[in-house]
């Protein structure tokens, strides 16, 4: 791996990904986009990875398309935006795919700028920590003219609600940690240099959980987001039928009268 800007670092049960270009501020070159797919594939194939923390080196987590790299060439006959969705459809579409996918919790530790497609990479994850220094930053519109790609629109209005999201789309703001949570954006904002430590910290309390918990809690509130209440309690009722046959729901019971935290399989 060490062919690409990345590091891949282990806590116990927990995987940490540092994005390590740190002089272009982490962009999402082709080489980045491989060796995040990969290591991806290293956390989902690990049983013993119970949580992965994805975070930047240097002053920014991640600044989106490396824009360096976006030039027609003259030996290809596709239009520089043929080539460039072709790309997306083929590697960085499946890696948001991959990484909000993952069967273990993820939380972005986000450090300074996270801006363009590196917002879609922050907020695919689980829990969105930020950096009191971090800001979350949509240029596409209001600097090229192109859409906010790699699933900004979708996530962002999914947390922020649309009036939101799209105004900062349109108007290119950029979104300040501290407000990044009161909108709903991020789970907390903490103090720069303690960044990492509270998120590997939040990433050891997420590694307790029951192994199938991260994907029926992603698959719950993706389903409550489409369904009416009706629905809705029909489908909690069907996953509690399965559920409450699992070890891991015994588990928290003889726990529970125990009066201790549950240790789960």
């Amino acid at each position: 791996m060490s062919s690409f800007p990345l590091r891949f670092e282990r806590d116990g049960d927990v995987a940490l990904i540092v994005f390590d270009n740190p002089a272009r501020m982490n962009p999402l070159s082709v080489d980045f986009q491989q060796g995040l797919r990969e290591l991806l594939e290293r956390v989902r194939n690990d049983r013993t990875l119970r949580a992965l923390v994805l975070t930047g080196e240097g002053r920014g987590f991640c600044v989106g398309a490396d824009l360096t790299s976006m030039k027609p060439t003259p030996d290809d006959p596709r239009t520089l935006g043929e080539r460039t969705a072709e790309n997306m459809h083929a590697l960085s579409n499946r890696l948001i795919q991959e990484l909000h996918e993952l069967p273990v919790p993820v939380v972005s530790a986000v450090n300074g700028a996270c801006a363009g497609a590196g917002v879609g990479v922050a907020l695919a994850a689980d829990v969105v920590l930020a950096a009191r220094s971090a800001y979350f930053y949509l240029p596409f519109l209001p600097k090229l003219g192109i859409v906010p790609d790699l699933g900004s629109t979708w996530f962002m209005q999914r947390l922020a609600g649309r009036g939101r999201a799209l105004g900062l789309a349109l108007l290119g703001d950029r979104l300040s940690a501290e407000q990044a949570v009161q909108w709903g954006v991020a789970w907390a904002c903490v103090d720069d240099d303690a960044l990492r430590a509270e998120a590997l910290a939040i990433a050891q309390r997420l590694a307790k959980l029951p192994a199938h918990a991260t994907l029926e809690a992603r698959r719950a509130f993706d389903a409550a987001a489409s369904n009416t209440l009706v629905q809705q309690l029909h489908y909690e009722a069907e996953r509690q039928r399965e559920l409450l046959n699992k070890p891991s729901f015994m588990q928290g019971v003889r726990a529970f009268l125990e009066k201790r935290d549950p240790r789960f399989d």
